[in-house]
């Protein structure tokens, strides 16, 4: 009895966790793009925008994803990050424009 309740139980919120995936779908597709999007934005505006040591740039923009990939171009004032699978760049465009995120 006590085992038929259970699988009950778990079935019911095997359902809810699609359901709720299924909501969400199209949020979770994004996600991945978000994490190295965020971190080249962040990144190129400390450090060409703020003016900012690296050193510390890369603990600003440091995340509980980790990104796999970084690359920093000082001449270009371009960045370039990795994570999950999908590569984003920002690049300083000058003092009025600041950092743009390159699609």
């Amino acid at each position: 009895m006590k085992r038929k309740i259970l699988l009950s139980l778990l079935s019911v919120l095997l359902i809810a966790l699609f359901g709720w995936v299924w909501l969400e779908r199209v949020a979770l597709r994004a996600f991945p793009d978000i994490i190295s999007a965020y971190t080249a934005k962040e990144y190129c505006s400390c450090r060409y925008v703020m003016q900012q040591p690296a050193e510390y740039c890369r603990g600003y923009v440091k995340q509980s994803v980790p990104t796999s990939d970084f690359l920093e171009t000082v001449e270009a004032k371009r960045v370039t990050v990795s994570g999950l699978g999908r590569s984003n760049s920002a690049q300083w465009l000058g003092k009025r424009q600041g950092c743009r995120l390159e699609l």
